[in-house]
């Protein structure tokens, strides 16, 4: 019966060092795990413009056309067929950097899971881990 009742007071918990390094190493792999999503959300809009420009591109019926291609800050003008291939290399190119970034956000959310147990373990309701959804 003792371990079913509850205690509405609120409990001195000691907070030690290494507690605080873990609560630490959590709050700066949030904000990893945010800066790595809004990348990717980033990339994954330069991806749609580059499908959209190769659809555009498809679409052209004179193949003798020279296509502009911005290359850093310079445009230089590229047969229809060089254009499309260095589209299709580009969007390649963004595809596995989207994949890294992915794969660095689920290394981190599995750190993240494993601190939160932690975390929780000790401190229970006294310590809210859960990101804000502001």
């Amino acid at each position: 019966m003792a371990a079913t009742m509850k205690t509405t007071g609120v409990e001195d918990i000691v907070v030690t060092f290494e507690d605080q390094q873990k609560i630490n190493k959590f709050a700066r792999n949030t904000n990893r795990i945010t800066e790595l999503k809004n990348e990717i959300q980033a990339k994954k809009k330069t991806l749609q413009n580059l499908q959209d420009a190769s659809d555009d591109l498809m679409m052209l019926d004179d193949d003798s056309l020279l296509i502009p291609y911005q290359i850093g800050g310079v445009f230089i003008s590229h047969s229809q067929e060089e254009t499309q291939n260095m589209l299709e290399s580009a969007k390649e190119a963004l595809e596995e950097e989207v994949r890294g970034y992915e794969e660095r956000v689920s290394s981190i959310q599995q750190v993240l899971n494993d601190l939160k147990v932690q975390l929780y373990a000790k401190f229970g309701n006294n310590i809210n881990l859960e990101a804000d959804e502001s």
